[in-house]
């Protein structure tokens, strides 16, 4: 009888473990969002996203403030259509400015918002007008490259004469 009390127990605390391991896992990959708290949405307009996906964090100063709700594309600016879900805690100024980041070289991307110096301040269905485009490493890489191959025929040149 005291031993399978004890394997009751046991399987309990495992089954306990294994929930927690699942739902960091979840949480860690955004893959699982709890949010308690109203949200706001917000749009804004990017030439090129890069690596932005549904659920990445909008950060101020470094602070989670909300989340990625939506992406799209417009097909009449040809631009992506990026919808944040701000949390209702935190309020910006309309002129907020949004540029897509990098979380160290090669990590996951994120949406920083700077705040502006307006009185009023952004509500549900805005649309921030100054964003700031993904930086792509492959371009910035070709960007080089194609720089050092127009800087090479001009030197070879002044070293024939």
């Amino acid at each position: 009888m005291q031993r399978s009390k004890n394997d009751v127990w046991v399987g309990l605390f495992v089954l306990i473990g294994l929930v927690a391991i699942l739902f960091l896992a979840l949480k860690s990959a955004n893959l699982l969002q709890f949010n308690l708290a109203s949200d706001y949405i917000v749009s804004a307009k990017f030439e090129n996203i890069g690596g932005l996906k549904k659920g990445a964090a909008v950060k101020s100063a470094g602070v989670v403030v909300g989340r990625v709700d939506a992406i799209q594309f417009d097909d009449e600016s040809y631009q992506a259509r990026v919808h944040l879900a701000l949390q209702t805690r935190y309020v910006f100024p309309k002129d907020s400015s949004l540029k897509i980041l990098t979380s160290g070289l090669l990590g996951e991307q994120y949406v920083g918002i700077q705040a502006g110096a307006e009185e009023k301040n952004l509500a549900a269905g805005d649309q921030i007008g100054s964003t700031q485009s993904a930086v792509v490493l492959e371009n910035l890489i070709s960007q080089f490259l194609y720089s050092k191959a127009a800087d090479e025929p001009q030197s070879a040149k002044g070293t024939s004469k």
